[in-house]
């Protein structure tokens, strides 16, 4: 079965520790410095509760992309927190149900608002209309955050059709891909002894193409391999993460992690691809 990868649509399973599926880069990770402008996000619906949390990328000081399934407003997402630390959730209390130092998942703590936290009250998405039109899902979105996040750099937007390029790179360990998200680094199956392994904070880690050209990519989406030989891969709540082309030190989105095959993280990883023009001129749209 497919998924999307956002965190589960519960209050309780994203505000409890490490028992319940939300999120994150699995396998070989690293702490990710290198993109201090990739946020994890957590939305509400128009009573303010929370519905979901997943990770996006500032274009400039107020523009976040992230996945179409995130920035889903009919299904739910009115508001949001965007928080820009790299440990924006590891002090996260349960008994308050809150990260004391950045306010995460519902206020921005201290002087951190306009400076490593900000809302957002503007909620696009490029008419993500889920499996309807499987492969090409539309999922990409888009917030407008309320207060500018001044950083020295951003995601870089790709050039159109940059990933034509590698179309027939199938089974080759180039290019390497880099993804970066927040999370859950261990999923395990629900009636499992073990347990679900939540760190909240911001991980990167190294993938190989498989896939430009099946079924389930078809020019839309990119097909990745994120298990073994020093590789790392996507788990839910990575939903609108970026995808950079190039190694750690990248800054070129060419894809926002969008949905994998099983709910336990194995296997391939499916990303939405940014570098088709009517994407790019719908984001364009709204800069």
């Amino acid at each position: 079965m497919k998924s999307f990868k956002r965190a589960v649509i519960l209050v309780i399973a994203a505000l409890l520790l490490v028992v319940l599926p939300v999120s994150a880069i699995t396998g070989n990770w690293v702490k990710d410095y290198d993109h201090p402008f990739v946020a994890m996000i957590t939305f509400f619906d128009a009573k303010g509760d929370f519905v979901w949390r997943c990770s996006g990328s500032l274009i400039d000081a107020t523009h976040l992309v992230t996945a179409g399934h995130c920035a889903d407003t009919a299904g739910g997402a009115a508001s949001a927190f965007a928080y820009f630390q790299q440990d924006a959730g590891v002090n996260y209390n349960p008994d308050t149900q809150k990260d004391p130092v950045t306010g995460y998942p519902d206020s921005c703590a201290g002087d951190t608002l306009g400076n490593t936290c900000a809302t957002s009250h503007q909620i696009f998405n490029y008419g993500f209309n889920d499996f309807a039109g499987f492969p090409d899902t539309h999922d990409v979105g888009l917030l407008i955050l309320d207060q500018p996040i001044i950083l020295t750099e951003y995601a870089d937007l790709p050039k159109a059709g940059i990933l034509d390029n590698y179309a027939n790179a199938r089974g080759t360990k180039d290019p390497v891909f880099t993804v970066s998200g927040y999370g859950l680094s261990y999923s395990v199956q629900e009636h499992s002894a073990l347990s679900n392994l939540s760190y909240r904070e911001r991980l990167m880690a190294n993938s190989t193409l498989i896939n430009l050209k099946s079924r389930n990519t078809d020019g839309f989406n990119l097909q990745t391999q994120g298990n073994g030989d020093g590789r790392g891969g996507t788990c839910s709540g990575d939903s609108g993460g970026p995808v950079f082309l190039g190694n750690s030190s990248s800054n070129l989105m060419v894809a926002v992690t969008s949905f994998g095959m099983n709910d336990i993280c194995r296997g391939t990883d499916y990303s939405y691809r940014l570098d088709r023009p009517e994407v790019l001129s719908w984001i364009e749209s709204l800069e």
